[in-house]
């Protein structure tokens, strides 16, 4: 199931690597696609199994898993009519450790940061 890139996409040469690095985290910013990828750690799943796990309509996290394979962090294997996605890269499994490991020492500084979530 090849992605096709839509016409007004900006390349990697057209955004500064500050840019670039914060879009890698933006990816990941989301709660929703954050839940999906620690669903995935734990090994590939199909679109129905995630709506069951997390209760959310079927098009939104349609729409979560295009961004994720979009961003080179997930990836599709076809069986039959399913189509079962999974972690397409380790070191999107090691991000997300090292964020949770973070989160030892800080989950209550980043809960109360006064400028996260405010952004957007």
């Amino acid at each position: 199931m090849p992605l096709t890139a839509p016409t007004a996409v900006q390349t990697a040469a057209d955004v500064t690597s500050a840019e670039l690095l914060a879009r890698v985290f933006h990816g990941l910013s989301d709660p929703t696609r954050m839940r999906i990828v620690q669903l995935l750690l734990d090994g590939e799943k199909n679109v129905g199994a995630l709506v069951a796990a997390l209760g959310v309509p079927q098009g939104r996290i349609s729409s979560h898993l295009m961004c994720l394979r979009w961003c080179g962090f997930v990836t599709t294997r076809r069986a039959g009519k399913y189509v079962y996605y999974r972690i397409s890269d380790t070191r999107v499994i090691d991000l997300v450790r090292i964020a949770q490991e973070l989160l030892v020492d800080n989950a209550q500084a980043v809960a109360a940061c006064a400028v996260i979530g405010k952004e957007g």
